[in-house]
């Protein structure tokens, strides 16, 4: 029932939001920290939002403003006016998940995590879809939501899929959800519907049984983010395939897609 992930998912350490650093004006999830990912020859961790037209956009956030000088919810713009938003720290512009494709031609992997309301709207998972069938690089799609995992397990049975999880889930955005959303998410225990080839574990509740039991019973790989001090990378290396990264620059890697 379970099918591991490839080995490429794991044979590099993955650059949270592209090899970003915003002193340097190389902001995170865009261009120019997709170059510096690839150019370290580190895969990349992107994050895509639906624009008003249906577009997937490479951005992290539900609104314009920590890093625009703009605001607004993403899904009131189209994505020419996407486009057109000026970054406070870059000269870059938002990309679409086609712009990246373009960009990272094949050269390392993109782990692709869907952002979701949980409204159960597909339409993002279905627009990524469209776009990755032309694309021939290695992709992983992931998302939080169990709901978005079941749709590209539908629409994308082909490319390896991941779950992103926590143990507790106790920050405010989880408390907004409807209790019995969360509750489906404890535990990893929509796994036989959803049925992931790796589990994206918060570095800060390794070790934990949920995705022990994923990677050691079930052969997911497990990745684990956001990894950022010496302490954490330790746990990662002892609890995880390979870590999601950000704030420093691992040692070179030599191994290619």
């Amino acid at each position: 029932m379970f099918r591991r992930a490839p080995g490429w998912l794991t044979a590099r350490p993955v650059a949270h939001r592209g090899l970003h650093d915003r002193a340097r004006r190389i902001v995170e999830n865009m261009p120019s920290a997709a170059n510096a990912a690839i150019a370290g020859n580190f895969a990349i961790e992107c994050d895509i939002q639906l624009s008003a037209d249906g577009e997937a956009m490479v951005h992290h956030d539900d609104t314009l403003g920590r890093l625009e000088d703009a605001s607004g919810d993403i899904r009131t713009f189209t994505a020419a006016q996407l486009k057109q938003v000026a970054f406070k720290d870059t000269t870059d512009r938002m990309m679409t998940l086609g712009d990246l494709c373009d960009l990272a031609a094949g050269r390392v992997p993109l782990v692709v995590e869907v952002k979701s309301r949980f409204d159960g709207d597909r339409k993002l998972v279905a627009r990524m879809a469209q776009i990755l069938e032309a694309y021939k690089g290695p992709v992983a799609p992931m998302s939080f939501d169990p709901d978005q995992v079941m749709a590209i397990r539908e629409l994308l049975p082909d490319r390896p899929r991941g779950i992103v999880a926590e143990r507790y889930y106790r920050e405010a955005e989880w408390q907004a959800l409807p209790p019995q959303k969360v509750r489906g998410m404890f535990h990893l225990r929509h796994a036989f519907q959803t049925q992931p080839h790796f589990v994206a574990y918060w570095i800060n509740e390794l070790p934990a049984p949920a995705p022990w039991i994923a990677r050691n019973i079930f052969g997911c790989a497990l990745l684990t983010w956001t990894v950022r001090t010496p302490e954490q990378r330790l746990r990662a290396s002892r609890h995880a395939d390979q870590m999601i990264f950000e704030g420093f620059v691992p040692a070179a890697v030599g191994s290619t897609a």
